[in-house]
């Protein structure tokens, strides 16, 4: 039998990997929703088998299952799961007013009902579109980064699966990828802090889509310095 001696360089690297993973901290029990609560719509969460499950409800907007803590330099990674037939999405840097609030954007006066969320949010996009990955400004500027020229990224999504979402904020730096393809990468430097929340998307009065579902489990942040 021979034994083979890691270099130094080698164990220094692998020290370094072991530590940057336990670096990650779970932003979900896995059992309850403590630390997180509900802003903006009326969607019905709960949790399921080690997942947060939301699902749509009729005449309410979109509803957001909101960390009770901000973060602004961060990698996050979230596993999820949806209907073919939602759209959701995953915010992060995201805000909300606690009463009416006018405020300019891109040299425009926007007024925000008071508990709306807003912010940058990774897409969950099942549709054929498939844009899941790309970065929208939920309830402000619309699309910063979609995924019309990523066909990698487009056909990163899996259907009817579970797939890893990942997140990374750097000062205006921000970076997604799609179950380890990389998504969008662009720079803004709009907000600099937020909440992670988890979206269920509003439906109106379409009663064929009331009770859609969306799972997101293995919720964990690294903040970075």
């Amino acid at each position: 039998m021979t034994h083979r001696l890691l270099s130094f360089a080698a164990f220094v690297s692998l020290t370094a990997a072991l530590h940057a993973e336990d670096a990650f901290v779970p932003l979900f029990d896995g059992k309850t929703l403590t630390g997180w609560e509900q802003h903006s719509g009326t969607a019905e969460y709960r949790v399921e088998n080690g997942a947060v499950v939301g699902k749509t409800v009729p005449n309410t907007g979109n509803s957001f299952l909101c960390t009770a803590k901000k973060y602004g330099n961060f990698i996050l990674e979230v596993e999820f799961k949806v209907d073919p037939s939602m759209n959701s999405g995953i915010q992060f840097r995201s805000n909300y007013y606690t009463q009416e609030t006018e405020v300019e954007i891109a040299g425009k006066k926007r007024k925000f009902p008071a508990d709306r969320v807003h912010g940058y949010q990774f897409e969950i996009d099942p549709s054929a579109r498939a844009f899941t990955g790309g970065v929208y400004d939920e309830g402000r500027r619309g699309w910063l980064f979609d995924l019309k020229n990523n066909e990698a990224a487009r056909k990163a999504f899996k259907q009817g699966e579970w797939n890893q979402a990942r997140i990374e904020c750097r000062g205006s730096s921000i970076k997604t990828f799609l179950n380890g393809v990389p998504a969008a990468d662009f720079t803004d430097d709009m907000t600099a802090e937020g909440v992670i929340a988890l979206q269920v998307h509003g439906i109106g009065k379409k009663t064929e889509a009331v009770g859609k579902e969306v799972m997101w489990k293995n919720i964990r942040i690294q903040e970075l310095k």
